[in-house]
């Protein structure tokens, strides 16, 4: 065990030397942990005599004005300033007069170049007259004879609730039309939303992150270990929808037709090279065929608007390709500084720096182009961007943000009852300390940028807001622990974000989660994830329709869970046991899968929506039939619209019938992994367009729409 010291220093930092397991159960963090979390916090625990010393320094910091404040504006008008007197009372303990004031129009980092500031001379916070303006501000502190300065932000209290309302969950590359390059596209997303909307009445489509990968191949195939969550992936183009394809000449359009044609007669797993191959060919024969984008006053404000950001990401591409290595670690040491004079100063390097400034401009014009498809049809939130937890390791943003996040070490999770090894997603985590002294940019930046053309946001792994589980590099995921950050802070900047935009937004709390997170974030407005296998009451029982959360999304299952299908037949513990991840015996996960299931094809029958007895169904799946299984995932929709939950979800995949799961956790090339295309219950390719037609899947889309009225 560490020493009280140790533990002490930890603590300031919250750096977690203790733990609840996910059997209840404490456990203790090991001191070469917390030595190494420390370290890379900037904080020296290598000997005794170092934590002491850190110990001092923390003492004389806490009486130092923070770099950020965060509070948020309560629902009794005009007592912001008030709190934040409080607060800085509170925190600064001054031993005289506490002066303090604000100076209105700050200039907000993410605001539209025209958008109006606010005018106006400092406000003594204890005149202000009304209330202080929501948004980000400058506060300053004068207390003895030193003055002190933070950036200020006054957050909404709440988010408003979202409309009651179901939706459908897609992984965007595995549904395929006749129209596009062998993975789906932002067409098929716009296409998918609009007969959703329109013909079934849904309110939303869940997309995965649409994060930018690989400038080339290879081409990571997880949609979550992204190299780039601030800008998308140019791989979802549909070729054919730019404007520049029609000014091609005739031969290279059926050049370009019948290498798409090619990709979509491809079996087997989806082929991310094959495809950005074809893509990119296309994609660099378009820009050199109209020189006019350049000088295009369009093109020129969106990269205004997006500025340094954009410049240092299209910059990582071009160093990228020309460097045949996307891992910036691996590049010349003059290289490695995104903001020094190597790379500020190469004029080749810009210049295929504009082409991939001109594949975001196209982007930003097609995702926005989906989320209206959505909102024609009729769809109150629309599009839901996925955002992903963290970026890989030699990613674009870890470039960018170098400074901004801790090296040597991983975000994962602890050993899970899915998972009970543990996880190791390879991202480095965001430093509390160093974000909050950038006002947070980064993060506000990553948060702008996925609500700019959607109607909500889903947090993947909402603890991000609170705590993440750091792996020392070369560890285990069991020998990690917990690192808090700021989350009035982290809040404030997502619901602050949500709101500009008008935006909902959905956390997946799901796994080891703290009670207060989840009352943190339903306070703030921010929906749970709620998952039917999951829940289920104090004995373990599924849990009843009326008792489920009323502020949450609710699924049967998620990504990393087999379709409904395949876990009727206990696909996902065969396959388990074939890679070697299962801790206990087969015979023992075996009955127990068939006793959870039987309890919830009880519960089916007895609320009337399961017609045939439990025991008939279990018999038919022991003996491998298939007879029952539409009429179970029906069933299970069903009672999800008996749930007082706000948002419904259904996965496409369990609408169709799939049984193959998208990500097996713990394996990376043992699976296919994110490389599933999406086919029926029998393995038959399903089309966009051939599903829209399809009347099973319409009978049970629009039996769930009923039960969600």
């Amino acid at each position: 065990m560490a020493d009280d010291e140790l533990i002490r220093l930890a603590g300031h930092h919250r750096v977690a030397t203790r733990y609840t397991d996910w059997r209840g159960r404490p456990a203790d963090v090991p001191p070469g942990t917390l030595v190494a979390v420390l370290g890379a916090l900037g904080v020296d625990a290598s000997s005794p005599a170092a934590v002491r010393a850190e110990l001092e320094r923390h003492r004389e910091r806490a009486r130092t004005l923070p770099p950020t404040v965060v509070v948020r504006r309560d629902a009794g008008e005009g007592r912001t300033a008030g709190r934040i007197l409080e607060r800085l009372r509170r925190s600064l303990r001054p031993t005289g007069d506490l002066d303090a004031w604000i100076e209105p129009g700050e200039p907000d980092v993410l605001a539209e170049p025209s958008a109006e500031r606010a005018r106006g001379g400092p406000v003594p916070l204890d005149g202000v007259e009304g209330d202080v303006p929501l948004g980000w501000q400058r506060l300053k502190v004068r207390q003895g004879g030193r003055e002190e300065s933070a950036a200020l932000l006054v957050a909404p209290a709440s988010l408003p609730r979202p409309p009651r309302m179901w939706g459908l969950t897609v992984q965007l590359y595995a549904l395929r039309s006749r129209g596009s390059w062998g993975i789906g596209d932002l067409h098929d997303l716009a296409g998918l939303a609009a007969w959703a909307g329109r013909d079934l009445g849904a309110g939303f489509v869940v997309a995965n992150p649409l994060h930018a990968a690989e400038p080339m191949p290879p081409v990571s195939p997880s949609p979550y270990s992204p190299m780039s969550r601030r800008f998308p992936a140019p791989i979802y183009l549909r070729i054919e929808d730019m404007p520049e394809y029609a000014a091609l000449p005739p031969e290279g359009r059926e050049r370009f037709a019948a290498m798409a044609a090619r990709l979509r007669a491809l079996g087997g797993p989806l082929d991310r090279n094959a495809v950005w191959t074809a893509k990119l060919e296309a994609l660099e024969a378009m820009y050199r065929s109209s020189p006019g984008i350049r000088r295009d006053p369009a093109f020129a404000a969106f990269r205004s608007r997006h500025g340094a950001a954009l410049r240092d990401f299209t910059t990582w591409c071009a160093i990228s390709e020309e460097r045949g290595t996307t891992d910036w670690r691996r590049w010349p040491p003059a290289l490695k500084d995104a903001h020094g004079r190597a790379v500020m100063d190469e004029p080749r390097h810009h210049a295929r720096a504009e082409f991939h400034a001109w594949l975001q401009w196209r982007l930003d014009q097609q995702l926005a182009g989906a989320q209206k498809a959505a909102r024609d049809a009729g769809m109150p939130a629309g599009i839901v961007h996925d955002l992903a937890v963290g970026v890989a390791q030699g990613s674009a943003d870890a470039w960018i943000y170098r400074d901004e996040l801790a090296s040597g070490m991983s975000v994962g999770a602890p050993p899970d009852e899915f998972n009970q090894r543990g996880q190791d997603w390879g991202q480095p985590p965001w430093r509390p300390t160093t974000l909050a002294a950038d006002a947070y940019v980064p993060y506000r930046e990553m948060l702008a940028a996925a609500l700019r053309h959607g109607g909500g946001l889903r947090l993947d792994h909402a603890m991000q807001v609170s705590r993440l589980w750091w792996i020392p590099e070369g560890a285990s995921p069991a020998d990690g622990t917990y690192v808090g950050y700021d989350r009035d802070a982290m809040l404030g900047c997502l619901v602050w974000e949500a709101h500009r935009a008008g935006a909902l937004v959905v956390g997946e709390d799901l796994g080891t989660v703290e009670p207060e997170v989840r009352d943190d974030l339903a306070d703030r407005g921010v929906l749970g994830t709620s998952l039917l296998w999951f829940e289920r009451d104090a004995e373990g029982r599924p849990k009843p329709a009326a008792r489920w959360r009323e502020l949450s999304l609710a699924t049967v299952g998620t990504h990393d869970m087999p379709p409904i299908t395949g876990f009727l037949h206990g696909d996902h513990i065969a396959l388990r046991d074939r890679l070697g991840l299962l801790t206990r015996p087969l015979a023992e996960e075996t009955a127990e899968h068939r006793e959870q299931l039987a309890a919830w094809l009880g519960v089916l029958h007895a609320e009337g929506l399961l017609t045939d007895p439990p025991g008939e169904v279990l018999r038919a799946l022991d003996d491998g039939s298939d007879a029952h299984d539409r009429q179970v995932v029906a069933a299970l929709h069903a009672f999800l619209g008996r749930t007082p939950a706000r948002l419904i979800g259904v996965s496409l995949a369990d609408a169709v019938g799939e049984r193959r799961t998208q990500n097996q956790p713990g394996t990376v090339d043992e699976y296919p992994n994110w490389r599933v295309p999406l086919a029926d219950a029998r393995g038959r390719p399903v089309v966009l367009d051939d599903l829209v037609e399809d009347p099973e899947v319409r009978a049970v889309l629009e039996r769930v729409s009923r039960a969600s009225s």
